[in-house]
């Protein structure tokens, strides 16, 4: 179940989304690359990571799902947010560069529609990057922050939901290691979490964060070949045979 954008709001105006966002968009800019000249969308609610690049890429879009909300973006100059299916974006196929996921995976009723709708925007060599909650971590474990809902993930099975939706997983990154808790005290610690998770792959990070490159052919899809039931015996009636039939007529 989507989160209300009112709470998406108000949990990035707090203390603890300031933190998050600092340290969830950090570890997204070391996947972002060179985007001049490119068309960068950002899905589900990605405003607070799509702002630092809007001035890079040719045209940043902000699409959040119909069941969440979605909110004006940016806050001054012509809109580039919209009200979407997810599943079914108003987008012509390879019209994309570069698709960023934050919010949407873990909340979508079918994350393998959302990957293949995803595919299919994307142009040929265009990457994804997903964010979703661990499930080993602390985030999601607690529903005090966006990232407690939905369904977390595994590193693993990230991995098997990006080879059976055609994309090729090639950086991983994980964040977020400080407790999600709104105390003072941790806050003003996060930085010295944050570096000792990611110095000693301590594996109860708050987020993964994957990048991946679309792949250019579609693996064919190989059906099983049905066998065919085994033929039972069906009694049928046989005719009787024509030597009886004449003797029988020939009888007074």
């Amino acid at each position: 179940m989507s989160i209300d954008i009112t709470d998406l709001r108000s949990f990035y105006a707090s203390p603890l989304g300031v933190v998050a966002r600092r340290f969830v968009g950090r570890a997204i800019g070391r996947f972002w690359g060179p985007l001049a000249g490119l068309r960068v969308l950002g899905l589900g609610y990605a405003c607070p990571y799509l702002a630092p690049v809007r001035a890079e890429c040719e045209r940043a879009l902000a699409f959040m799902p119909a069941s969440q909300g979605v909110v004006n973006w940016p806050a001054t100059g012509p809109s580039a947010s919209a009200l979407v299916d997810p599943l079914a974006m108003p987008l012509p196929d390879a019209s994309i560069d570069r698709v960023l996921v934050v919010h949407a995976l873990e909340t979508v009723e079918s994350p393998t529609e959302l990957l293949h709708e995803i595919w299919r925007i994307l142009t040929p060599g265009g990457r994804i990057i997903l964010v979703a909650p661990n499930r080993r971590g602390l985030w999601a474990r607690m529903d005090t922050t966006p990232f407690g809902h939905g369904q977390p993930y595994s590193r693993s099975q990230l991995k098997g939901l990006m080879r059976q939706t055609w994309f090729s997983p090639e950086g991983w990154a994980e964040t977020l290691y400080v407790p999600p808790l709104r105390s003072r005290f941790l806050l003003q610690t996060a930085q010295a979490w944050e570096q000792i998770g990611i110095g000693f792959s301590l594996p109860f990070a708050g987020l993964h964060i994957v990048e991946a490159t679309k792949q250019l052919y579609r693996p064919g899809a190989v059906r099983a070949v049905r066998r065919s039931a085994r033929l039972s015996p069906v009694l049928v009636p046989a005719p009787a045979p024509a030597s009886r039939v004449i003797a029988r007529d020939r009888q007074p």
